[in-house]
């Protein structure tokens, strides 16, 4: 039964997660789209910015944005808020599940760093809590006040977390924890500074008293830097289902490139938005940066065996170190503790199955090392050149 809850309190959680997502990058980009894209006029009520007119499902919208806020505050306001707070909740709690408890499977690999379970969730959460106060306390600092600076140690301080998380976490748990530390920036963004602000300006116009403009200024600040990271963090967290990016030696630096692609595709939209022009010299840095991580991709992963790949070896020989380190979850009937049924449905306990699965085998234990996940059970250097040779020969052999 603890199984079948695990299983069911992540499969929920997850869709409860993308669906809180979908919804706040939604109607952030919306809003960012709406902002760039409103027109003065000569007319127009004071203290507004623009307006806007738009057209949807069959009925035209007339939109207009003030400054700082209307004479008279309406009746009925509706904030944007619980998107942002069910995504980092959905997420903190299918974090917990499956990267917490789960740890020695996807949090931990003992080659790199050699922790226990409590140690790995510990250090996993103390980062997330470490990271955002660093980044609070620059963003405070008179560093805060200069866009173009504050970017630079934003995008170096994020790339320096991701290299040593690559040497403290395993490649799947490296990768997830920058994207859980990005979502943790950016939810409290929201919580902590833009809602809390705007419930000041509230207030203040309600007591008949003129609002501090700093309290629009911070909020402005904080929503564009959740603006850029948007994209990246998305990367991030769906990263943890491809190994050639999260289980090869340079997933840090792929990481970084995803962080100047995310924003440099925003800007195009945002450029666009606000009747800039269309930047299309962005999708070729946008390109030579995926190409980039194709060509990074390659290198295969942190640790290889020397010299040249045995001669290949007999199938016998393939069985016995896949079904010995592979079957104890890809079987009919894992061993493997909190394993019900074969990740994916995949097995590989018989000779019929693992010629099947050669290709995945490559990706997943030779052109990467996710599997086994975290080395769990210890498959030598040695164990993966035998495959490699097995693969180069057709993958086949009696």
């Amino acid at each position: 039964m603890e199984l079948v809850l695990t299983e069911w309190a992540s499969a929920l959680l997850r869709w409860l997660h993308v669906v809180a997502a979908m919804a706040w990058i939604g109607s952030s980009f919306y809003f960012i789209h709406l902002d760039l894209s409103l027109h003065a006029r000569s007319g127009l009520p004071d203290g507004v910015k623009g307006e806007a007119w738009q057209v949807h499902g069959g009925g035209f919208y007339h939109i207009v944005k003030y400054l700082v806020a209307p004479a008279r505050m309406p009746d009925e306001l509706t904030w944007f808020k619980w998107e942002a707070y069910a995504t980092w909740l959905s997420g903190f709690g299918l974090l917990v599940v499956v990267y917490y408890l789960g740890a020695d499977l996807f949090l931990i690999d003992k080659a790199v760093l050699d922790l226990t379970v409590p140690q790995a969730a510990g250090l996993a959460f103390g980062t997330l809590v470490v990271a955002w106060l660093g980044y609070e306390g620059v963003c405070r600092s008179p560093l805060g006040k200069h866009e173009v600076a504050l970017a630079l140690v934003g995008f170096v301080f994020l790339v320096a977390l991701t290299w040593g998380f690559t040497h403290v976490f395993s490649g799947r748990g490296a990768l997830t924890q920058i994207g859980a530390l990005v979502g943790t920036i950016m939810v409290a963004n929201v919580f902590l500074i833009i809602i809390p602000f705007q419930k000041k300006t509230v207030a203040t116009l309600i007591e008949g008293r003129a609002p501090d403009p700093y309290w629009g200024e911070i909020g402005k600040q904080r929503s564009v830097h959740n603006n850029y990271l948007t994209l990246p963090v998305v990367f991030l967290m769906l990263s943890n289902h491809y190994p050639l990016v999260f289980a090869t030696k340079y997933n840090w630096l792929m990481v970084a490139i995803v962080l100047l692609i995310g924003p440099v595709i925003r800007h195009f939209y945002n450029t666009r938005h606000a009747g800039k022009g269309s930047p299309w010299w962005t999708w070729a840095v946008a390109a030579a940066g995926v190409a980039a991580i194709v060509w990074l991709s390659t290198a295969g992963p942190r640790e290889t065996s020397r010299g040249a790949l045995p001669a290949a070896p007999r199938f016998a020989e393939v069985g016995d170190v896949v079904i010995s380190r592979c079957s104890m979850c890809h079987a009919a009937e894992p061993v493997w503790a909190g394993i019900g049924h074969a990740p994916k449905d995949l097995r590989l306990d018989d000779p019929e199955t693992i010629r099947r699965h050669a290709r995945l085998i490559e990706l997943q234990a030779v052109r990467s090392h996710a599997m086994p996940p975290g080395n769990v059970t210890e498959m030598t250097l040695d164990e993966r050149a035998l495959l490699a040779a097995w693969l180069a020969a057709g993958a086949k052999g009696e």
